[in-house]
């Protein structure tokens, strides 16, 4: 039995200047299950009376923005094209078997709908928006997602003029949920020498598990062996985002999200072993420009950007991001 979806979801609608033709969607947030992509799948109305004998065609793009519109003042695009892929859907080419959503679709669009569906490799980057300063202006810098439907001539011509009437489009996500795991978490450890001494000090650091969702708790198992003479005078915690803007070539840089210092006194021959409880939020971060957050449509709220995970062999561009958890002790001379 097929239930029909527009009795529980909200339907997305854009249609072009000219009215010609109308582009639907059942949501706007597509799901990347690490191993697959979640099927975006729509309807396009069309008036076959406006198009004069043009085509009309719908493309999905994924795309890094690294400027605002406002910026092209000598027609430079400040957006370049990761990947796109496009398919004709009037004068429709093939029968399309249609998904539970654009069954709905269909029955609100009538018989002037033809349905499109696009699938997505699994290489490809989330949508995520580098957080503007406070003085900034414009759209986001970042990694998007449009379906973008269009009266032409031919599919893909760089000559043919296509108008702004003649056009119509809608911002999407993709959006990453890791799966499930049980793995225990990453540990790490490193012993110091000092000049002067036959014994170091000892510092191992452990996660309590692997995967930490958005506004979880974070543990922090610290163990430090102290077989110096010298004294262990504070610990400091913090957490970095690292982020990896991978286009032409591939640039990281490091932006601090937590930090934290603790008073524990380790003396000379001495052991501590204790958990640490923190929770890096965007909330505590509004200020830090070029900040990697989930992307987000229009101004609603979103989180930090999630961590990227892929499975594929192939090298992902666009925006990659990571986190890193360190420990620092201070030593007394």
């Amino acid at each position: 039995m097929i239930i029909d979806f527009l009795l529980h979801f909200r339907v997305f609608k854009k249609t072009s200047g000219n009215g010609h033709i109308a582009l639907y969607l059942g949501k706007r947030d597509f799901v990347d299950n690490v191993d697959s992509v979640e099927v975006v799948d729509g309807v396009v109305k069309i008036d076959p009376s406006g198009l004069e004998g043009r085509k009309v065609f719908v493309y999905l793009a994924c795309a890094f923005r690294y400027g605002s519109d406002d910026l092209d003042v000598i027609g430079l695009s400040f957006r370049r094209d990761i990947w796109i892929q496009r398919v004709q859907v009037y004068p429709p080419c093939e029968s399309v078997t249609q998904t539970p959503m654009q069954v709905s679709l269909m029955k609100k669009v009538g018989g002037d709908g033809q349905p499109f569906t696009f699938q997505m490799p699994p290489n490809l980057p989330c949508s995520v928006s580098l957080q503007p300063g406070p003085g900034d202006s414009g759209k986001a810098c970042g990694v998007d997602f449009e379906v973008k439907a269009y009266i032409a001539k031919e599919k893909d011509n760089a000559d043919e003029v296509i108008e702004k009437k003649d056009t119509c489009r809608l911002m999407i996500r993709k959006i990453q949920f890791a799966p499930s795991s049980n793995k225990p978490g990453p540990k790490a450890e490193i012993t110091k020498q000092f000049m002067m001494t036959d014994k170091p000090i000892l510092l191992e650091a452990s996660l309590e598990k692997e995967i930490y969702y958005h506004g979880d708790p974070i543990s922090i198992n610290v163990k430090i062996n102290n077989e110096t003479a010298k004294t262990v005078k504070k610990i400091k915690i913090s957490v970095e985002q690292l982020t990896s803007v991978v286009l032409y070539c591939s640039d990281t840089y490091a932006k601090e999200i937590f930090s934290a210092e603790y008073g524990e006194t380790v003396n000379a021959n001495s052991k501590l072993e204790k958990s640490y409880q923190f929770t890096p939020l965007l909330s505590i971060n509004k200020e830090k420009r070029g900040l990697a957050v989930d992307g987000r449509l229009k101004d609603e709220d979103t989180n930090l950007a999630s961590t990227t995970l892929s499975q594929s062999d192939k090298e992902m561009h666009g925006i990659i991001i990571s986190y890193k958890v360190k420990v620092n002790l201070a030593v007394a001379k």
